[in-house]
């Protein structure tokens, strides 16, 4: 493994999991964080995943976005081979909806941490979110962005109510 650009490795287990990934993806280059896209699996492609795992940092890899479904167990390989962070992203299953990935992912043992977001696409983006807020603590640039994100969330907030405030207004007026 040669040297990178990428601070954020995003792997999963089946390409089948682009479509969710390419919500973390699209967040990490608004906030222009760069990063590497992989196919690995825990079970189809161990020796793969634990290569890749262990030679991450030494390539310039800061942090470790994993996803997978069902057993999901593809976070938590990576967790045991790097001292990077690493966090999962549980893929929505066919079986349990989710569940099943959420309780692989969340349920690590002692000593083997993986920060565990939310299945679907809230978890995709919240996972980008995450890694920039980690890369954000040594770089403040990019902690700057990250307030001019939550100012938007913000605004975004601020002019949904002002729809809805002016909506009730309009249907109160009308039963007068």
């Amino acid at each position: 493994m040669s040297k990178t650009t990428a601070e954020v490795a995003i792997v999963m287990g089946s390409d089948s999991d682009w479509p969710l990934l390419e919500e973390t993806y699209k967040t990490l280059v608004k906030f222009g964080v760069a990063c590497e896209v992989r196919v690995m699996s825990a079970h189809r492609t161990p020796d793969l995943a634990t290569a890749f795992a262990k030679k991450a940092a030494a390539t310039g890899v800061k942090v470790i976005i994993a996803a997978a479904g069902g057993a999901a167990h593809l976070a938590g390989v990576m967790a045991a081979q790097t001292t990077l962070p690493v966090i999962g992203i549980p893929v929505t299953s066919s079986f349990l909806d989710g569940l099943d990935s959420l309780l692989s992912t969340v349920q690590m043992p002692a000593g083997i941490p993986v920060a565990t977001v939310a299945v679907g696409k809230a978890g995709a983006v919240n996972a980008a979110l995450l890694a920039v807020q980690i890369l954000a603590l040594g770089q403040p640039a990019l902690a700057r962005k990250l307030v001019e994100h939550k100012r938007a969330l913000v605004a975004k907030v601020k002019d949904g109510n002002a729809r809805i405030q002016a909506d009730v207004a309009r249907k109160a007026a009308a039963h007068v």
